[in-house]
């Protein structure tokens, strides 16, 4: 059985904008040097040839230079400027354009996808300004670009997600930057499209499934049999094929009043060297640290745990350990979670193997009012501890995440003085 459904007819009208190369533009712009032609990669110098560049500038890709290569994958003999990360800078610019936009369209019509990227419902705006969709956004581009230096590429499309593939696709060969899709554009120019990678919300683990069963681009997967696809994906076939034929019921607005029904905080890192279990096992202290604070600081207890550790290269064995835990009551206490956690540790990781990554996590969070209370907790402690916990709060909040920290890392290859100093792993 084969699956057909028509586009669905649409009067909205939604654009999704992106800022180029938004970390290399910024870099270009403080440098006074113009960001569409100069020679830039935003990589930490400290972290070696082996780092992951965060952006390179355009002109860099256009001599065929991916934007997330390392260091070393850039040929020799091309000569460019290397910036360190300044992650408060981009944050600080990207509130600035986002202020900019909403100078012309209401917040509740603007949905921030990422730090360079959003979405907005460009509907009620066009009959206000008298203007189509496509010189509305052109007016927006203009201001960043006037404002920041900043140039932005968008698509416009009648629903979110051809609004998204207009931006990755269609964007790319427009000589003004702006991408437009609707029902029959979109299926001469994205159903052929190859590879289907580049279509959003497809990545290579799907697009690998897809390719067992023939199915190269949009086309194969709008035509394929639905229960097949069903078998395969489960409950997940069904955003796959209404992305196959341009329909996507989601809109900013259900965004917005989205409450999701799970919550958790969580800590990640990747290690700047191979780590022992005794020094990885160092760091995971950190990490609880952190994240209790977090959840002491959000007044909130958790009742889950969960555990990933990622190993350096080692041929033919694992490449990491996992385990989740429900706690047997739900807890913000450092002494408790950090004893959980290390039993934990110990327990899934290989204390032979390298340790290259971490990342720890807190779920199944209530308000600290509605847990229930342990008889045989010790009162005294925990309220010593809740103290403690405050106090350091307090002194961090006015001085700074590394005004007090535990004598932990002091030691050699800890990481929380200089995480306390970085932004989403980088500097800030």
């Amino acid at each position: 059985m084969c699956y057909h459904r028509g586009m669905e007819e649409h009067e909205r009208t939604y654009c999704c904008i992106d800022l180029k190369s938004f970390y290399a533009s910024v870099e270009c712009v403080e440098r006074g040097l113009d960001p569409l032609k100069a020679r830039l990669v935003v990589a930490d110098p400290a972290r070696g040839e082996k780092t992951i560049c965060l952006a390179v500038s355009p002109a860099l890709k256009a001599l065929g230079i991916p934007g997330r290569c390392r260091v070393f994958q850039i040929p020799k003999g091309i000569r460019y400027t290397k910036a360190k990360p300044r992650m408060k800078l981009y944050m600080q610019y990207s509130a600035r354009i986002v202020g900019l936009y909403l100078n012309h369209i209401s917040a509740q019509d603007l949905h921030v996808y990422s730090i360079d990227e959003c979405f907005m419902d460009l509907t009620p705006y066009l009959t206000l300004y008298h203007m189509s969709a496509k010189e509305l956004v052109s007016m927006l581009r203009d201001e960043v670009l006037r404002e920041t230096g900043i140039t932005a590429t968008a698509g416009i499309g009648s629903n979110l997600f051809l609004a998204k593939v207009a931006l990755d696709i269609t964007a790319k060969h427009a000589e003004d930057g702006i991408g437009m899709l609707d029902a029959r554009t979109f299926r001469q120019q994205v159903w052929p499209h190859r590879p289907i990678t580049d279509i959003w919300q497809i990545g290579s683990h799907i697009a690998e499934r897809l390719r067992t069963y023939g199915i190269e681009d949009l086309h194969g997967l709008a035509h394929a049999n639905v229960d097949l696809l069903y078998r395969e994906f489960g409950a997940n076939a069904e955003y796959l094929i209404d992305h196959a034929w341009g329909v996507e019921p989601c809109t900013i607005a259900e965004i917005h009043a989205y409450e999701p029904q799970a919550t958790s905080v969580g800590n990640g890192q990747v290690l700047p060297c191979d780590y022992t279990f005794d020094e990885a096992r160092m760091i995971l202290r950190e990490m609880v640290d952190e994240t209790v604070l977090d959840l002491v600081e959000k007044r909130v207890v958790a009742g889950h745990a969960s555990l990933h550790v990622g190993y350096g290269k080692d041929e033919g064995a694992a490449t990491h350990a996992n385990a989740s835990r429900t706690l047997s009551g739900h807890t913000n206490s450092f002494d408790k979670l950090m004893a959980f956690m290390d039993e934990l540790f110990c327990e899934i990781t290989d204390p032979h193997r390298p340790i290259r990554r971490m990342n720890v996590a807190f779920g199944h969070l209530m308000p600290e009012g509605y847990a229930t209370a342990d008889l045989f907790a010790d009162a005294e402690a925990e309220h010593d501890e809740r103290a403690r916990q405050e106090t350091l709060l307090a002194i961090k909040r006015k001085f700074g995440k590394d005004a007090v920290m535990r004598g932990t890392s002091l030691k050699e290859k800890a990481r929380g003085r200089e995480r306390a100093h970085q932004v989403g792993g980088h500097h800030a």
